[in-house]
């Protein structure tokens, strides 16, 4: 059933579309999008928009995929298996910005909830978007958005503000809703301090989520896994807030269990609620 048949009154089935590019190192973008809604009792399809060639130390090539193929993918994936919710990640141009929108305005668009993580440098430090895609972001794919997940570097690229504390990413939650966005979450990891504090923004007001920082290099490719879990929570039927409140318990026992592979910023443990232990 494509996404354009769907209806409100049909119970979610759990599908989550992720479109987003590939990380060969497996901790981020497709393949984290893949783990987490797994490990989260989804069911996930991806459209690639990219392949990289990174590891833990950083981003060393990307290959884009060609327009009509991202948009192949989306149209293939909707047409048959349809979805519960989308989720986005490293869209790098705007070109490839405006062919994720165009096809999934070919399947009904706002039918389906619209997860958008805007994604724009790796946990290294690579930059992976342009200067011209950022604004295209903002203009074209945040007011499509059912939630959108920056960091603080992110949300001031979005804004244009500068985020320092709670304070400032409340200021740029609300901004966000303003122009657009439905819903919008401004983490606090890139800020300094013991404890993480993420603000999400919705129409009925704010809630702040808090928890203890774990000081960790472990941390390659969670905003991918956060995004996603969230994604795969909503296509389950779970209500926003309380789909973003476990998706972060998730990504912090992740964190806390993280396999310590790499020499850099490793990934988490995305298979933890697979494991059946402590």
């Amino acid at each position: 059933m494509s996404a354009a048949e769907q209806t409100e009154d049909q119970r979610p089935q759990g599908r989550v579309l992720t479109i987003a590019g590939s990380d060969s190192s497996g901790g981020a973008g497709i393949q984290a999008d893949i783990k987490a809604v797994t490990a989260l009792g989804g069911y996930a399809a991806t459209a690639i928009t990219a392949i990289t060639v990174q590891n833990t130390k950083g981003v060393s090539a990307v290959h884009p995929v060609p327009s009509q193929i991202i948009a192949g993918q989306i149209d293939a994936v909707l047409s048959d298996i349809g979805a519960d919710a989308i989720k986005t990640g490293m869209l790098a141009t705007s070109d490839v910005i405006e062919t994720v929108i165009k096809a999934l305005d070919a399947h009904g668009g706002p039918l389906v909830p619209l997860v958008v993580d805007p994604v724009m440098v790796a946990t290294s430090g690579d930059r992976l978007i342009d200067e011209d895609a950022v604004a295209t972001v903002r203009d074209a794919l945040l007011p499509r958005a059912a939630l959108i997940t920056p960091n603080a570097p992110e949300a001031e690229a979005l804004t244009g503000g500068t985020i320092e504390d709670m304070d400032s990413q409340q200021a740029a939650a609300e901004m966000l809703l303003e122009m657009g966005a439905r819903a919008a979450l401004v983490k606090g990891g890139h800020l300094d301090g013991d404890v993480i504090i993420d603000v999400l923004a919705t129409r009925n007001g704010v809630r702040l989520f808090t928890r203890p920082r774990i000081r960790t290099r472990q941390t390659h490719g969670t905003g991918c896994t956060l995004a996603s879990a969230i994604a795969a929570l909503m296509a389950q039927g779970a209500p926003l807030d309380r789909a973003v409140e476990d998706a972060g318990d998730y990504l912090h026992e992740a964190i806390r269990r993280a396999p310590g592979f790499g020499e850099g910023s490793g990934p988490v443990n995305h298979g933890w609620p697979l494991s059946g232990g402590a």
